[in-house]
């Protein structure tokens, strides 16, 4: 069974979506929780705007070793994980979130005519709760809209109704400015106060379309009568409902103890996510990667590691809820939800296996590019790990456009922003030995002044010949036996070795043979469509600067202006002499008519 863990190195793979991170330290320490919207973002900040942070986050780089990710539906879930988790596992470097507050609840208080409250503390005996809120502000703003809507009593009498009918009790100021109705003398019959916190328990849970009939009726109401300033204060409460937020699925007392698992598979491996909910909250969140035996299911396995993972972190939780049928103890209740809150709470656990999953596979595919340039490393008889190979063709017709190309390939893939073109510029006529060795000279002569490093791997497009003028240009440079390179042949595919007459042949099935074919073949495409497309540049204006006098300037002018040569011919001399001047005029006109 393993555990997700990344290397720093690995920030970039993350995902771009909302969701908590953990770094660890050499020791597997947890040493910091964070919450993010981005993920690849937010980590990535750590590293590359380092100048800019505080002595404390310096140092909390400087220990961390490795990294996990949960992702969350939204950036208030993830700031809710955060918070829980933060609590559960108390991480040295958080020092913000340590102390006991957590975030605050509108609570309905059990009792014969219920207050209505804000708290921090969570119990489920003492009321109702509804929340969390992640502002303060936006909470009050919910219970002074219910206090404005409905006469709910603030005071901690205890209003049993022996207490009432003996008069214990007299209204107060509440009631004397119509925020109350005076249950306390018996002036409100305990079913219109029930009628009251029922529609404010509506309220609480969402049902929010009642109340907003209500204050649009009002606003338009006011508007009629001119009396703008109610009109907008309405308009103001509606803004509110709207700002109004009531669930979570990170924090919701509704989903008060229970596990959660999910399982996502392929041939060889399962990948399980765990969540762990005490007290409405998630209090952790794992993913793990599992090894199936020969012919093993999805229940068998998330049936035994479900009990390995409740064991390890001390779940004694009675419900579990699963995308699977599990075979559990018997006083264990095993729920696949299709609605509601439990739902979405499965929905996040699969969301998170299948990224592990997809992560695991990208690592795959990483593994097996290494494994053929191990490969190639082998075949070649190289003495380190080909992660950079450059590769050079030349194309020409007839002697005329003459250009080459270099492509680069790092870690086994085409690196763009590396390839580079040449254009001939010291051979004459079809030479391509030549020019290979002028490209590769040149190539490399630039390197080694902008003291760049170099590849660890050459591969000439050719056979013996452009193979030994590459080594000529090594040699000039004095790099010859320190860079491998080798010559391909297109016709066999044959490997050429400098100084070696003789072949050798790497197996047609071999990855490392379709690496280098694959690399060849980029070459060569790059180089010809180069070639291409100075051969269609040098056909544009040909017969004009093929004029002696005439020059580049003159032609682009004439061009611009008549747009075509058939038209510059048609013109007579006169006009000629008026567009360049005497001389230039009577060359072209010469050229064309004589």
């Amino acid at each position: 069974m393993q555990i997700p863990r990344h290397s720093v190195e690995e920030r970039n793979s993350l995902p771009n979506s909302p969701g908590v991170y953990k770094f660890f330290n050499k020791d597997e320490e947890l040493i910091y929780v964070g919450k993010a919207k981005s993920l690849k973002k937010r980590v990535a900040s750590y590293f590359s705007k380092s100048h800019q942070l505080n002595r404390k986050t310096k140092k909390l780089i400087s220990e961390i070793v490795s990294m996990e990710y949960t992702l969350a539906n939204t950036e208030f879930d993830a700031l809710l994980l955060e918070n829980n988790l933060i609590k559960e596992n108390q991480p040295k470097y958080n020092i913000l979130l340590k102390d006991d507050k957590t975030y605050p609840y509108i609570c309905i208080v059990n009792e014969r005519l219920p207050r209505i409250i804000s708290t921090r503390t969570f119990d489920p005996t003492y009321g109702e709760y509804f929340g969390p809120f992640s502002s303060v502000v936006a909470m009050k703003n919910v219970l002074d809209l219910l206090r404005k809507l409905y006469s709910i009593r603030t005071c901690k009498f205890n209003l049993s109704e022996n207490n009432i009918l003996e008069g214990k009790f007299k209204v107060c100021l509440e009631y004397h400015i119509g925020n109350c109705k005076g249950p306390c003398e018996n002036l409100q019959t305990k079913e219109d106060y029930d009628s009251e916190i029922e529609q404010a328990r509506n309220i609480l849970k969402g049902n929010l379309s009642v109340v907003r009939s209500y204050f649009k009726q009002q606003m338009l109401t006011a508007s009629e009568n001119l009396e703008f300033e109610l009109a907008q204060r309405f308009k103001e409460k509606i803004d509110l409902l709207d700002k109004f937020q009531t669930r979570s699925t990170i924090v919701n007392p509704k989903l008060s103890e229970l596990d959660v698992f999910s399982i996502v598979s392929e041939k060889q491996s399962a990948f399980v996510n765990y969540l762990q909910i005490k007290n409405g909250a998630i209090i952790l969140a794992k993913t793990v990667e599992i090894k199936k035996k020969l012919e093993e299911s999805d229940e068998d396995v998330l049936s035994l590691i479900s009990v390995e993972l409740r064991d390890r972190h001390g779940s004694n939780n009675k419900e579990i809820i699963s995308n699977i049928v599990l075979t559990l103890e018997e006083d264990v209740n095993n729920v696949i939800p299709k609605i509601g809150d439990k739902k979405k709470l499965l929905e996040l656990s699969l969301k998170n296996a299948l990224e592990y999953k997809k992560d695991r596979m990208k690592h795959s595919g990483k593994e097996k590019k290494n494994e053929t340039l191990l490969q190639l490393k082998i075949d070649l008889k190289l003495q380190e790990l080909p992660q950079q190979i450059e590769c050079f063709d030349n194309s020409n017709l007839q002697g005329t456009n003459a250009v080459a190309s270099m492509v680069c390939f790092k870690d086994g893939k085409p690196s763009k922003k590396d390839y580079r073109h040449f254009n001939i510029k010291t051979v004459e006529g079809p030479d391509d030995f030549a020019s290979m060795k002028e490209i590769v000279y040149r190539r490399y002569k630039r390197l080694l002044s902008d003291n760049l490093p170099l590849p660890q791997l050459i591969v000439i497009d050719g056979g013996k010949g452009q193979l030994s003028s590459a080594c000529d240009a090594l040699k000039e440079l004095r790099l010859y036996g320190k860079i491998p390179i080798v010559g391909i042949a297109k016709r066999l595919e044959e490997i050429y070795f400098p100084g070696d007459s003789i072949p050798i042949h790497i197996s047609k099935k071999s990855r490392s043979l379709f690496l280098l074919q694959r690399i060849r073949d980029e070459a060569h495409r790059f180089a010809i469509t180069f070639h291409r497309q100075k051969r269609s540049n040098a056909s544009f204006n040909t017969e004009l600067e093929t004029i002696k006098g005439v020059g580049k300037k003159t032609t682009d002018r004439l061009l611009k202006e008549y747009k075509s040569t058939r038209k510059i011919k048609a013109l007579s001399k006169e006009e000629l002499i008026r567009f360049l001047g005497e001389s230039k005029a009577e060359l072209v006109y010469n050229y064309f008519h004589k």
